[in-house]
């Protein structure tokens, strides 16, 4: 019995679904087509066989792309080899959904492969179900793989070489037969409304861009006078058509114009003329790039011609797949179908009728020489689409060929050998490629010197603008040694102050408690003290100063002068002293109504002895 097997390619990897027993002609009715849709009726039909996940993304990029090529990657060689034929007596057929990766299966491994049909129908319902029918894979998962590897598929297939666009060429040369159409219309248009004027000039300048230029400069035919002879002779770049135009303008049979029809006819001929300037400009710049792009082909057959054919077949990849029958009669489709539809004779050549060689060609041999150019065309699109760096070598040496080849028309004189033509072309190219070689190295050398000496620049920048920082870092830091220093000096002559003041106390015997000396040093904020208590305390002081000696009194005084000092210190040094002014005035307080009760008394004993 024959199995059927299923190839499904995912973006997580490759699965291989067995099918059982269906009849095909069943799986073909609406009824059966439907059940597709119910996961429970599907799996009856189908089961995972194998699953062989891709190991990355750039694995996955790599197999994707032979899939689309049609070629057997090693990872899907190895999953058919060890599922379909290690062991296994019965036949099997596999289901792809590609023929051309079914034919390349079939040709490396001999399986017999099946596409289309109920090959189709089982893979419409592997997709819709494959994150059911495989277990670990969830529809989100299966989604993110998806949309991840369509990136990376587009990205790999829009990746090229800016330089080797042939997407600009097939834009250039449709905009250049626009431009030419459009063109020859405008340049009628001008000449049948300047001919109502002058109608002579017509049969004088018959190209179209000159007609519009003389039209432009002369205007009203009646302004034209012998001054003017001398710029008209530049502009048609002929004395005697100069002179024969001032001739038909003073005989003239035209109508007379009015000035303002007349700016008219110069504004539409200005633009006339400055859209053959532009054709001029982009003919230029599509010579440039078929230069870079097909130098081959642009030296056989010429840079119009050969972007030409790269626009009617797509792309020069496409152009070198095609073979030199089919490049012979690009363009003549319509006359091929024709010949073949009448069963007349087909065309002889299509596009390439434009190049220089078919038109110098004898009639006998137009057919011979298209054929012959054809195949060498073929050549040379080849060459510029594969090689590394393209040349003009090979096609320079195949444009010798195709003349060597019209003389042998026309003369019989044989042509040198293809072999022999290819040895030398082979020889000048190499050597031309290390030419050019040596030249992109040098460039990159130049380009990468310049990178370094900027990147030198920006760090000298940069270390300029740091040695300018540091001068000013160092001066704050400096200013801010120097103040912790001064801090530092103020606390210990504070300190010394305070140990000389205890000190001499020690030494006389007295001991002041409402001074700040004897108190601690840190304080938060000095609150003032009321002046009716200081003079009290003062007055207190005195009278028992009055009452011991005189040295008493001068350790008094000097006391007193140090807490007077104390006093006048910094804010940031009465801040430290917070708690030490809080004791004070709670001292100063209780010391006040004692003092004043002791002169009641003495006062009541005076008044008592006088009595």
């Amino acid at each position: 019995m024959v199995l059927l097997h299923v190839l499904f390619e995912h973006a997580s990897g490759y699965a291989l679904f067995a099918v059982q027993e269906v009849e095909e002609i069943a799986m073909l009715l609406p009824q059966v087509e439907e059940s597709v849709l119910n996961i429970g009726k599907f799996n009856n039909i189908v089961r995972l066989a194998a699953f062989s996940p891709f190991k990355s993304a750039q694995s996955a990029l790599e197999n994707m792309n032979a899939v689309s090529e049609g070629i057997v990657h090693e990872d899907l060689r190895l999953l058919l080899e060890t599922n379909l034929l290690a062991g296994k007596k019965k036949k099997a057929i596999l289901g792809t959904s590609d023929a051309k990766i079914g034919a390349a299966i079939q040709e490396e491994l001999g399986i017999t492969c099946q596409t289309g049909g109920v090959v189709a129908e089982l893979i419409r319902g592997i997709r819709l179900h494959f994150h059911s029918l495989v277990k670990g894979l969830t529809s989100q998962s299966a989604s993110k793989a998806q949309l991840g590897l369509g990136h990376s598929y587009s990205r790999a297939k829009v990746k090229f070489n800016v330089n080797r666009v042939d997407n600009m060429i097939i834009q250039s040369i449709s905009l250049l037969d626009q431009l030419d159409k459009d063109i020859n219309t405008f340049a009628m248009r001008v000449r049948e409304w300047y001919g109502y004027h002058f109608p002579e000039l017509i049969k004088i300048v018959s190209e179209n861009y000159t007609y519009c230029r003389v039209a432009k400069f002369i205007g009203n035919r009646k302004e034209l006078n012998e001054e003017k002879l001398e710029e008209l002779e530049e502009i048609v770049m002929d004395s005697a058509k100069s002179r024969a135009i001032l001739d038909a303008a003073r005989s003239s049979m035209g109508m007379d114009i009015s000035p303002i029809d007349l700016i008219n006819i110069e504004s539409f001929s200005n633009r006339v003329v400055s859209l053959a300037e532009y054709r001029k400009g982009l003919q230029e710049y599509l010579r440039s790039k078929m230069n870079q792009v097909a130098p081959s082909l642009s030296a056989l057959i010429g840079e119009v011609v050969g972007a030409r054919l790269i626009s009617h077949a797509g792309s020069l990849t496409n152009l070198a797949k095609y073979p030199a029958s089919t490049v012979q009669i690009l363009g003549a489709e319509k006359a091929l179908f024709r010949a073949l539809k009448t069963r007349g004779n087909t065309p002889k050549y299509g596009l390439i009728f434009h190049s220089t060689f078919i038109g110098r060609a004898a009639a006998k041999n137009k057919g011979r020489i298209s054929r012959y150019l054809a195949n060498k065309c073929t050549i040379a699109s080849r060459i510029d689409c594969f090689s590394e760096i393209p040349t003009s070598v090979f096609g320079d040496k195949l444009r010798e060929q195709v003349e060597e080849r019209l003389t042998f028309y026309e003369t019989g004189t044989a042509p040198r050998k293809n072999v022999d033509v290819m040895k030398e072309a082979v020889t000048e190219a190499m050597e031309v490629t290390a030419e050019i070689k040596r030249k992109l190295e040098k460039r990159e050398r130049k380009r990468k010197k310049k990178e370094k000496l900027r990147m030198e620049a920006l760090a000298a920048a940069a270390e300029e603008e740091e040695a300018a920082e540091e001068p000013i870092i160092k001066k704050g830091k400096v200013v801010l040694e120097e103040n912790e220093e001064a801090g530092v000096k103020r606390k210990k002559k504070k300190h010394e102050n305070v140990e000389d003041a205890e000190q001499d106390r020690a030494e006389n015997g007295v001991e002041l408690e409402g001074t700040a000396s004897s108190l601690p040093v840190k304080r938060k904020k000095k609150q003032k003290e009321s002046p009716e208590a200081e003079d009290e305390i003062e007055e207190t002081e005195v009278k028992k100063k009055r009452k011991k000696h005189e040295k008493e009194r001068e350790v008094m005084d000097q006391n007193l002068s140090e807490d007077a000092t104390a006093e006048l210190e910094t804010p940031g040094k009465k801040k430290k002293k917070h708690k030490m002014s809080e004791e004070v005035e709670e001292e100063v307080i209780t010391d006040a109504p004692l003092s004043t009760e002791k002169r009641k008394k003495k006062k009541k004993k005076a008044k008592l002895e006088e009595d």
